[in-house]
């Protein structure tokens, strides 16, 4: 079992971070929440210049790693685009992209597009978009959908890990910007990372978002090779992405303090688009239930047992 991303992999994360950076960065999410209408002018063209949409994730290993990789980049900058969305699409359908739904009120961050998109229940259940109802906070768009198939078992868990893939890059990117802001205020004549409380609760913090990394990592293995159990160990990551963005943007809040609240801190805006990734297609406690259904008294394998 080799849970690391290939070199190449790390390679094109890391031009996406710079090719993002040159888009725009912090601004281009700024920019599409006060023009929604412009989110495809804004973030098209450099994933098609990254070559984002001629990555294969369903049927190529390396191509599966690097749309993993472009997805995390995408949520460091929190990319006002649905990344892991387009990727996840079924070959065999003509859309663009797939969106995993609830079977109540299913609802996409698709606001301000045009592409086609399916949608896909977590038992399956596969459907076309054929409308959008008013745009919410987060590009977030209720979606109108018809009947496609029932094929669609093998659609979810790919769904569900990319986009665990982007939380993770918000997580880090919280992080980093945490990280310089005690190493840069003072207090008491002492930079505030010098107080062992503080040191405690980035430790908390930490200790989350790199199990959330180690579990991500190991959730694309088990699509990668086509394990069985692939959809539980995608609900069991989507659980603990969740459960590790709660502390992780709590901590990160408190520790920048009134200010991380304000639209002047990027902080902010990685904890408000952070919220679609948590709560679609489901809460955490809806999740925890669903995996709980699905795995009954035999529980989970591999590094989630």
């Amino acid at each position: 079992m080799i849970l690391d991303l290939g070199d190449d992999a790390k390679e094109y994360g890391r031009q996406a971070l710079r090719a993002f950076e040159a888009a725009g960065g912090d601004q281009l999410v700024q920019q599409a929440e006060a023009k929604p209408d412009l989110r495809e002018s804004l973030a098209g063209p450099v994933l098609a210049e990254l070559g984002a949409w001629e990555l294969d994730p369903r049927t190529d290993t390396d191509g599966l790693e690097a749309a993993a990789a472009l997805c995390r980049s995408a949520g460091y900058w929190a990319l006002p685009y649905p990344v892991a969305e387009r990727l996840a699409k079924p070959t065999e359908l003509d859309v663009d992209g797939l969106i995993v739904v609830a079977d109540t009120r299913p609802s996409g961050v698709v606001a301000g597009l045009e592409s086609r998109w399916a949608a896909v229940s977590l038992d399956g259940a596969r459907r076309k978009v054929v409308g959008q109802g008013a745009a919410g906070p987060g590009f977030v768009a209720e979606l109108e959908l018809s009947g496609i198939d029932e094929n669609g078992a093998g659609d979810v868990a790919l769904g569900l890990v990319l986009p665990c893939w982007t939380l993770l890059g918000m997580l880090d990117r919280a992080m980093e910007l945490t990280i310089a802001h005690v190493n840069l205020r003072k207090q008491f004549g002492q930079p505030l990372s010098s107080f062992q409380g503080v040191q405690f609760q980035l430790t908390d913090a930490e200790v989350e978002r790199s199990g959330v990394e180690i579990l991500a990592k190991y959730a694309l293995w088990s699509i990668a090779t086509e394990r069985p159990e692939a959809t539980d160990d995608a609900l069991a990551l989507r659980m603990s992405a969740i459960e590790a963005a709660e502390v992780v943007f709590r901590v990160c809040h408190q520790l920048h303090g009134a200010v991380g609240f304000c639209d002047e801190t990027t902080l902010s805006w990685l904890s408000r688009y952070s919220q679609p990734l948590r709560r679609l297609p489901l809460g955490l406690s809806a999740t925890r239930d669903l995996l709980t259904g699905r795995v009954g008294g035999e529980g989970l394998t591999g590094l989630f047992a």
